[in-house]
């Protein structure tokens, strides 16, 4: 062995542990379990192989090595695509879709969580060769909660008050509040959405977070969510049952309207605050760009 084989080994562990603490599996059910998760942890695993013999490669001055990572990007950037084009084709099977919005922020987040692979077997690698064990491990630790919080993005909760609205009928137009839902004439629909129908009114805290609800990517996450968590009462051919979001032109409230089949208001309201915030659909119209004028 050389002086540089346990510092690696040490790399290679403590990224793909740490890649394994960011692989979950909840009630989205993605990744699926358990040949979805294999797939992950064997790419953190060449992820955690290519961070950790960076830094050795360095110390002897292999410049060529930064070619290995260069290699990597484009090799994750693929993952990003394979997680696109998978989810796209079942979102087509799906009873209330995620939504192009969602399925790009699930994709960036699995090629995003293979760099923080690189960067903790890095890291750590360095620590251990730098100076020992005990402060690699530290670093370990210290990089592992770093790419943690990193991993972990915004939720509704924290730009909406989420509140529980029972909807009603005014003649055929369906209302969560005082927001218009959609028209049913059928008066046999119409019990059946009475039934079953929940109805959530989510006000931004701010104006960016007004923006942001009103995506049309962030509200299908919300519906998507809530359906899986809770169920959905509907099936193909059934328009009249389709989950909506709709937004409130004046003060951007959005009226949400979902038929679950598990009509637990708490649990519902769990749900939706736990939605993430979708990246592409932040909006932070507040903050200005100041330009200077040439002369």
């Amino acid at each position: 062995m050389t002086e540089y084989t346990l510092p690696i080994v040490f790399g290679l562990l403590t990224g793909t542990i740490s890649r394994l603490f960011m692989l979950r599996t909840d009630y989205r059910q993605y990744p699926t379990y358990l040949h979805g998760k294999i797939i992950h942890v064997a790419l953190g695993f060449i992820a955690a192989g290519l961070g950790a013999v960076f830094g050795p490669a360095i110390l002897e001055e292999e410049f060529t090595a930064i070619t290995f990572l260069t290699v990597a990007a484009s090799q994750f950037r693929e993952v990003r695509n394979m997680e696109r084009n998978t989810l796209s084709e079942l979102d087509n099977y799906e009873l209330v879709t995620r939504g192009r919005t969602y399925i790009e922020g699930i994709a960036i987040a699995f090629e995003s969580r293979n760099y923080l692979v690189i960067f903790t077997a890095l890291v750590s690698t360095m620590a251990y060769l730098l100076f020992n064990i005990w402060i690699g491990i530290i670093v370990a630790i210290a990089s592992m909660y770093i790419s943690h919080l990193l991993m972990s993005g915004g939720k509704l909760k924290d730009i909406v008050d989420i509140e529980y609205v029972e909807p009603r009928f005014e003649g055929a137009g369906l209302y969560v509040d005082n927001i218009y839902i959609m028209n049913i004439g059928l008066p046999a629909r119409q019990k059946e959405v009475l039934r079953y129908g929940m109805g959530f009114i989510l006000k931004p805290k701010n104006f960016n977070a007004r923006s942001t609800i009103a995506n049309l990517g962030q509200r299908q996450a919300i519906l998507h969510d809530v359906a899986t968590a809770l169920g959905v009462y509907r099936d193909s051919g059934t328009p009249a049952l389709v989950p909506l979001a709709k937004r409130d032109l004046d003060d951007g409230r959005v009226g949400v309207f979902v038929l679950p089949q598990d009509r637990d208001i708490d649990k519902a309201l769990k749900v939706i605050g736990d939605v993430p915030t979708l990246e592409n659909a932040i909006r932070m119209s507040t903050e200005k760009v100041g330009m200077k004028n040439e002369s």
